[in-house]
């Protein structure tokens, strides 16, 4: 792999003489030693922190997928062709973006992130990946200005959508909130971190760079959906999915927020569109996912992540592309990604869908709702020294929308029991 993609953005380090760590080593330990990490143990992952201490959270999922990723590098290093392999990310980089792709997720897991973005509407919009790479190139305090200040690739793998956000002063700022769920947000960066796209993207040409940052648009302005990833990123992705898949489907059976009779439901009329040996295997899987010896279940979760893990495959999805990072994507051949889909829908409709957990959100986002109102209204009254000081730094150099972006960011960064705490301080008599 070319140097430039080692690069870091402060340049070469001479504070550590003898080091003898790769690039990807050192940033891997700097996610690992990061406030951003060690706080997704108390952010929610479905099922709210505290609930039952059986759930997954942020940080155990994030450790899962980092499993499952280099899993997929095991696997990919034995089927794929020599100029294929060339270009695996090394394990600790795979680690490194599957640890940290969910850091930039604020409290109350996707509920918070589309309150945080109703909030910012008028000041760039919130999306919990672009605060990922807002806050491993910006905010963390690592450098004084460049966060963590990782290398160029792991930058680049950590780009699920690699654009900038569309132009949300085509939107009417809504009222109310009475229907936030028409307020997600669009997938993409923030325009105030256009520098550092930038300089993640500068070794491609303009032609790639072109291509790599397509987009498709929507009838409803201005929101739109990147069309390419990075290689390392499509990596990161699928492990990100077979963990919300499998692993998150596991943590429904135990509690019993899915049953047995749920399961057929969904997924008998899915597993018999599979081919003979795949239907034939799932069948005997969602027998034993639901057995009542816990080694029996558990074996069932490993044969499932087994099934995607083995099927990962290497698709060139931009052949006009010079760059091989974004010429080529990890894939799952068409079986495979249907009964993943499927497994992720089960999830949704039986687990994120139901009325005690929408109940949940509904109450959470209407805490980061009230905070960002009231942070906003009494700044200098309200928010902590540092916070205040980094907000009166941003108004009076930038104005009101670079300020508002600072209230975001300390919001974005609170646990889920901080936000709670935080919240009973300022409105629970």
């Amino acid at each position: 792999m070319s140097e430039q993609w080692q690069q870091r953005r402060s340049g070469p380090s001479t504070q550590r003489p003898g080091d003898r760590r790769t690039p990807w080593q050192r940033d891997r330990a700097r996610v690992l030693h990061s406030a951003a990490f060690r706080r997704l143990q108390s952010k929610t992952q479905i099922m709210n922190v505290g609930e039952n201490d059986f759930y997954r959270t942020r940080l155990t999922h994030s450790l899962e997928a980092a499993q499952i990723g280099t899993s997929l590098i095991n696997q990919l290093e034995h089927v794929s062709s020599a100029q294929e392999q060339a270009l695996l990310p090394d394990l600790n980089l795979m680690e490194t973006l599957c640890l940290a792709h969910d850091i930039g997720h604020p409290p109350f897991g996707h509920g918070g992130e589309v309150a945080l973005n109703y909030k910012m509407l008028a000041s760039g919009g919130f999306e919990g990946n672009g605060q990922t790479f807002r806050i491993v190139g910006k905010l963390e305090a690592y450098h004084s200005e460049h966060g963590m200040d990782l290398t160029r690739r792991t930058l680049l793998g950590l780009l699920k959508y690699p654009v900038l956000m569309p132009n949300l002063d085509a939107i009417a700022t809504p009222t109310d909130a009475a229907s936030l769920a028409h307020w997600k947000p669009a997938k993409a960066l923030f325009a105030c971190d256009a520098d550092l796209l930038n300089w993640v993207l500068a070794p491609l040409s303009a032609d790639d760079r072109q291509l790599f940052q397509s987009v498709e648009t929507f009838d409803v302005s201005p929101w739109q959906r990147s069309l390419y990833k990075s290689f390392d990123a499509s990596l990161m992705e699928l492990a990100d999915d077979i963990a919300y898949g499998v692993h998150d489907l596991e943590d429904a059976v135990v509690t019993g927020t899915l049953s047995a009779t749920q399961w057929h439901a969904h997924l008998d009329s899915v597993v018999g569109e599979l081919d003979g040996p795949l239907s034939e295997l799932m069948q005997r899987l969602g027998t034993q996912l639901f057995s009542n010896e816990h080694s029996t279940r558990k074996d069932a979760i490993g044969a499932l992540v087994n099934i995607f893990v083995t099927a990962v495959t290497i698709a060139e999805v931009l052949p006009d592309a010079k760059e091989p990072l974004i010429r080529y994507n990890a894939t799952l051949p068409e079986a495979e990604r249907f009964l993943l889909d499927s497994l992720k829908a089960v999830v949704f409709e039986h687990v994120i869908n139901q009325p005690s957990i929408q109940q949940l959100r509904y109450r959470s986002q209407t805490m980061l709702l009230n905070l960002f109102s009231a942070f906003h209204n009494e700044p200098m009254r309200l928010l902590p020294h540092n916070t205040r000081s980094r907000w009166q730094m941003a108004h009076d150099q930038s104005g009101h929308h670079a300020a508002d972006r600072v209230l975001c960011d300390y919001i974005a960064g609170m646990t889920d029991d901080y936000a709670e705490r935080m919240y009973r301080n300022l409105f629970v008599i």
